[in-house]
């Protein structure tokens, strides 16, 4: 089994409140990713791209169960045989709307779900929004990976969490808007040193309403070098990564052994 896994990083524009143009959008950027001479292994886009933060409508809009994202991205993985972190969309489930990440095995299995922990006040996604309750994994090629969304990155306790439970790869879709480039290049590239993992990061670009996107979306190592990242403008962005890296670094700097919880954990 390879270690080098091949990405490839949808970095899109949303239409809020439009999901028949978001999946246009998205079908034809999935269609250019696995067009290349060299296949990615795993494709991954952006936070809410189905309907983008139409939140006063969402309740209407929203993919109820999921049933349209899943069988949609099944389908796909299935026929390119390509793994997918299907960024996250907005669900309706139990009259509840969730912002939850879908991903797929290259059999077009549903490799994990998790929605969103921590609701983003200055979007006003508690009024909206439910959060969810369980932190999100999965395994890619043998090596297992997390999952957060944009706000999470916030919260440094759950990437470590899921460093501790053996994650070598966190997956991050966002819409993170100007004008906090710095912050997010800065917390996304501390998650991956503290953590010594890869961390991908796939954002949005474009305005909505009055707020405007950056783009940037990137892939770190665990040093927390830059491998590969993203401008402003709607993109694929492309990167190798070698999984062995990860024991090479940890194994270097022993950080998880080295650690005291029974000091600083409450």
């Amino acid at each position: 089994m390879s270690n080098i896994l091949r990405l490839a990083l949808l970095q899109m524009h949303i239409e809020a409140g439009n999901p028949e143009a978001n999946f246009s959008k998205l079908t034809s950027m999935l269609e250019e990713a696995v067009s290349q001479e060299q296949k990615p292994d795993v494709i991954m886009f952006p936070e809410m791209w189905n309907t983008g933060y139409a939140l006063t409508e969402i309740h209407t809009i929203a993919d109820r169960d999921g049933a349209r994202t899943k069988a949609f991205l099944s389908d796909f993985s299935k026929k390119h045989g390509v793994h997918i972190i299907g960024g996250s969309i907005a669900e309706l489930k139990s009259e509840k709307v969730l912002n939850t990440i879908y991903a797929f095995d290259r059999e077009g299995n549903v490799a994990a779900d998790y929605s969103k922990i921590h609701l983003f006040r200055l979007m006003d996604e508690e009024k909206y929004l439910a959060a969810g309750d369980k932190p999100g994994r999965l395994e890619i090629e043998g090596a297992q990976a997390g999952l957060m969304i944009c706000y999470d990155i916030r919260f440094p306790e759950l990437a470590r969490k899921l460093a501790l439970e053996g994650a070598k790869l966190l997956f991050v879709p966002a819409e993170w808007p100007h004008p906090r480039l710095h912050h997010w290049r800065t917390l996304l590239t501390a998650r991956a040193i503290e953590n010594q993992m890869f961390v991908i990061a796939c954002n949005r670009m474009g305005t909505s309403g009055s707020t405007e996107f950056f783009g940037h979306s990137i892939v770190l190592d665990p040093w927390g070098e830059t491998i590969a990242e993203a401008g402003e403008e709607e993109t694929i962005i492309y990167a190798d990564i070698d999984l062995s890296l990860v024991d090479a670094v940890r194994s270097k700097i022993p950080v998880f052994e080295d650690r005291r919880p029974s000091i600083y954990e409450a």
